[in-house]
């Protein structure tokens, strides 16, 4: 059950979601589609090898093996395309929100908090979840690091969002998923939840975020006044 009660409002004035692995399970997708595509280029990656790169922007991803492989010679466009071609697919067939993502979205949209999304991921693949899931009207900026310099982990995304926002960077709340998200997150100095899939849950990297949750279904935000968020709601955002 998500649960709100007015400390977290005092000092937050925008939450920020990633979307892959976050609000749609999609990271098998991109195992999926990432070792199907790399094979027909003579490359076999396992599960781990794809769980290694989790939360890089696609190009990155083919970049990073076309170093580790250059005998391969890849052709890295041809291949991003084909990746994000079968992602879209397996969005489009098989796509589902994950645990607690509707209630808190709809607590939020309620509260009146603005709202962003901030992921790697195109546009295109963007548009194709939040078609799928029927999110869309939730957020009031969506921000691909598609066209950016940089992809997660550098905080660039984010603060993006942030800037379309106006709002402070210090007063925003990331939820990610992945460690590079996580760590751009933190390197935009904004608080953030962290909510690591199973496999991952344990991993000691995870403590450099502020919070750490099995599922947004546990949201509660009750559990951040210890991170400063404590007074009463700000009175443009009482209903």
């Amino acid at each position: 059950m998500v649960i709100f009660t007015q400390n977290i409002f005092a000092m937050i004035e925008a939450v920020i979601f990633d979307m892959d692995g976050l609000l749609i399970d999609s990271e098998p997708f991109w195992r999926e589609a990432e070792i199907t595509i790399f094979k027909k280029q003579g490359i076999s990656l396992s599960e781990d090898d794809c769980r290694g790169t989790t939360g890089m922007r696609v190009d990155e991803v083919v970049n990073y093996w076309s170093g580790i492989y250059p005998e391969a010679n890849l052709p890295v466009n041809e291949v991003v395309g084909s990746i994000m071609r079968e992602v879209t697919r397996l969005v489009e067939t098989k796509g589902t929100s994950l645990p607690g993502v509707m209630p808190l979205l709809e607590k939020l949209k309620n509260s009146q908090i603005s709202v962003a999304l901030a992921s790697a991921s195109s546009y295109s693949l963007i548009n194709a979840v939040l078609k799928k899931l029927e999110i869309a009207g939730f957020f009031q900026v969506v921000q691909s690091a598609e066209h950016m310099e940089y992809g997660k982990p550098h905080p660039q995304v984010f603060l993006e969002a942030a800037k379309r926002l106006k709002v402070a960077p210090e007063r925003c709340l990331v939820f990610e998923d992945s460690v590079y998200g996580v760590i751009a997150g933190k390197a935009a100095k904004m608080k953030v939840v962290a909510v690591p899939d199973g496999e991952n849950f344990d991993k000691k990297v995870y403590c450099i975020a502020d919070f750490k949750l099995n599922s947004l279904e546990q949201f509660d935000e009750t559990l951040f006044a210890s991170a400063g968020f404590d007074g009463k709601i700000r009175d443009d955002l009482k209903k």
